[in-house]
């Protein structure tokens, strides 16, 4: 006799939380549309990128910057690659950053140390140290150290909101979340995972349930404002994860918003920050209004300059 099929977890629900597992077949196949893409972005818009700059001593840290030629102060943001804390590298997201740096941002790409070399917390030590360099270089590249925003997808987006909600680790290189970041922007993001069952990812976090790994146990307080994006058919990482923390976020009063895309799952989300189909998913044009919102409220809070009375 047929078991019944299980149900469906909803949105919010805990079950198959991060399956490890899920995107290695296409992972070859995905490079190699990724490094095209970017090329083709290239001939198109003719972008500025300087390559592999140290960010700190190490092999894995280097970091690639991309902007708009002719760019004044430009928004900027720095992605942090996924890839289970494991695989990846910066030369992947040519199309991401160029896709990004047609709509007029600067993109910083940094590389960071992975496990088997590294386990938590030193990724996000690496991930903070690259702010660290953005926020003292960046104007040098047309950006504005002013208007920083982090953004990852899936173990990126991670270490994306650890730095910005957990203010440990960027207070090691100086720096404060809620002075120096000016937003979170979240991809398919690994925010609530516990318990741990994936016997590596064990390692990397030190065990089953360590409240301390996870970016949710920082949502209270006072945060900087966060877009979570997700694919509603996502079979990786949950959706879950992204809707737990967009509500303790707002839960604290924090600008948290939290996009769920239809029919996308872990990889095809990435597809809204590709040149063509950016054009029929509305990622981008997400992240764009989120991005002005941010920029329009920080203007309006900044403190007015009183005028000198008339002599």
């Amino acid at each position: 006799m047929d078991k019944p099929a299980a149900p469906r977890p909803s949105p919010g629900s805990r079950r198959a939380t991060f399956d490890a597992n899920a995107m290695t077949p296409v992972l070859a196949l995905g490079a190699a549309v990724a490094k095209l893409l970017g090329g083709l972005l290239w001939l198109r818009h003719r972008y500025a990128a300087t390559t592999d700059i140290a960010y700190a001593d190490g092999e894995q840290h280097r970091l690639d910057v991309y902007r708009p030629r002719g760019a004044t102060r430009a928004p900027v943001i720095v992605f942090f690659y996924g890839g289970r804390w494991q695989s990846g590298t910066k030369d992947l997201y040519g199309f991401l950053a160029a896709t990004l740096v047609a709509r007029g941002y600067v993109v910083v790409v940094p590389d960071y140390r992975l496990y088997p070399e590294v386990r938590f917390p030193d990724f996000l030590l690496d991930g903070a140290s690259a702010l660290r360099w953005t926020r003292d270089n960046i104007a040098a590249f047309d950006g504005d150290a002013g208007r920083l925003f982090v953004m990852g997808h899936s173990a990126g987006a991670y270490i994306a909101a650890m730095l910005a909600l957990d203010g440990t680790w960027l207070r090691e290189v100086g720096l404060d979340p809620d002075r120096d970041i000016a937003g979170l922007i979240g991809v398919s993001g690994a925010y609530d995972f516990m318990p741990v069952r994936d016997p590596d990812l064990r390692l990397i976090f030190g065990g089953e349930n360590r409240p301390l790994t996870q970016p949710i146990s920082y949502a209270d307080g006072r945060k900087p404002p966060a877009l979570l994006l997700t694919g509603a058919a996502d079979k990786t990482v949950s959706p879950g994860n992204t809707v737990r923390l967009a509500a303790k976020l707002r839960s604290s009063g924090n600008d948290a918003t939290e996009r769920l895309y239809p029919r996308l799952g872990h990889l095809t989300i990435m597809a809204g920050f590709a040149p063509v189909a950016a054009s029929f998913l509305s990622g981008l044009d997400d992240l764009d209004a989120f991005v002005k919102r941010v920029r329009s409220r920080a203007r309006s809070a900044a403190p007015k300059v009183a005028e000198a009375p008339a002599p």
